[in-house]
């Protein structure tokens, strides 16, 4: 029992019914869970009915999840917290890609795709095509590394959006690179666009007077044997969000520029029309630890 007007005795009573938890890694998050939970109730003397909308809240959250959208991911994403649990874990080898959010739409097994293959299924966007390598932090390029691809179409929306009217695999491919660590693909300039506001993150976003929008971007998860595998964005320069992304995740380092080319003999190599837009972008691994 407990008479205290703080609930200290609370909150140490449910930090020791934690101790015999086997696993030591669980104790340790559920401890400090615990005491965090209940210094924010006490630090903002949280009312009943605070309490309950909140629950009510991640209720909400919780019923929104399909196969196709996890609002879940969403909540994290624009609190922070995905961004901080990428940043936090984020020290890489000099040189090697930094990291960021994996975001909510990577839901669905992207398709196997040739090197070199249109990921725009539906066409109308501006045609750019994507290219680089991917190499070990050292310089050595990786023959065989496996590159996933996702992005929105040039009206900002995922395939998982507007199923029958994208076909499903729009925008994703899932690619090999060749002998010497390259690869490439066509696809359309991404624009940038709100994320869902239709469920509770919306209703959040909202309350606090946020925007919803995200800068253009495509999305990267680029793995090799022997080394750590890196989620990353590339983001296209000039966009107007790129300092007010919804959910934090943009970087410097991962700005590119998606230039103009004008060059009939390399966009007859590319296969796309001239002139085209060209974003070059490498990927570097750090060694697995």
């Amino acid at each position: 029992m407990t008479t205290d007007a703080t609930g200290t005795g609370v909150t140490e009573q449910a930090v020791a019914s934690l101790r015999a938890t086997p696993d030591p890694r669980l104790r340790e998050l559920l401890t400090a869970l615990v005491r965090h939970l209940h210094d924010f109730a006490r630090e903002t003397r949280l009312t009943q009915g605070e309490w309950e909308r909140a629950i009510a809240f991640l209720t909400a959250t919780g019923q929104t999840c399909t196969d196709t959208r996890q609002e879940f991911i969403l909540l994290s994403d624009v609190l922070g917290l995905s961004m901080l649990v990428e940043t936090v874990h984020g020290d890489r080898a000099p040189g090697a890609t930094e990291s960021t959010v994996l975001g909510p739409f990577h839901l669905t097994e992207s398709p196997v795709r040739e090197l070199g293959d249109d990921i725009d299924l539906v066409g109308g966007g501006e045609p750019c095509v994507v290219s680089g390598r991917v190499r070990s932090a050292d310089g050595t390029p990786l023959p065989g590394a496996v590159v996933d691809v996702w992005q929105a179409d040039d009206q900002g929306y995922y395939d998982v959006q507007q199923p029958g009217v994208q076909p499903a695999g729009n925008g994703r491919g899932l690619f090999t690179a060749d002998a010497e660590g390259r690869f490439w693909f066509r696809t359309c300039v991404p624009a940038p666009y709100p994320i869902p506001t239709d469920g509770p993150v919306g209703e959040l976003l909202r309350a606090t007077g946020r925007h919803p929008y995200r800068p253009a971007h495509i999305h990267f998860i680029a793995s090799a044997a022997g080394h750590a595998p890196v989620t990353t964005h590339i983001f296209v320069a000039g966009d107007d969000y790129l300092d007010s992304d919804a959910v934090f995740a943009v970087k410097e380092s991962l700005v590119q520029d998606f230039a103009e080319t004008d060059d009939p003999s390399l966009a007859r190599e590319f296969g796309v029309p001239n002139p085209f837009r060209h974003a070059r972008f490498d990927l570097v691994l750090e060694p697995a630890p």
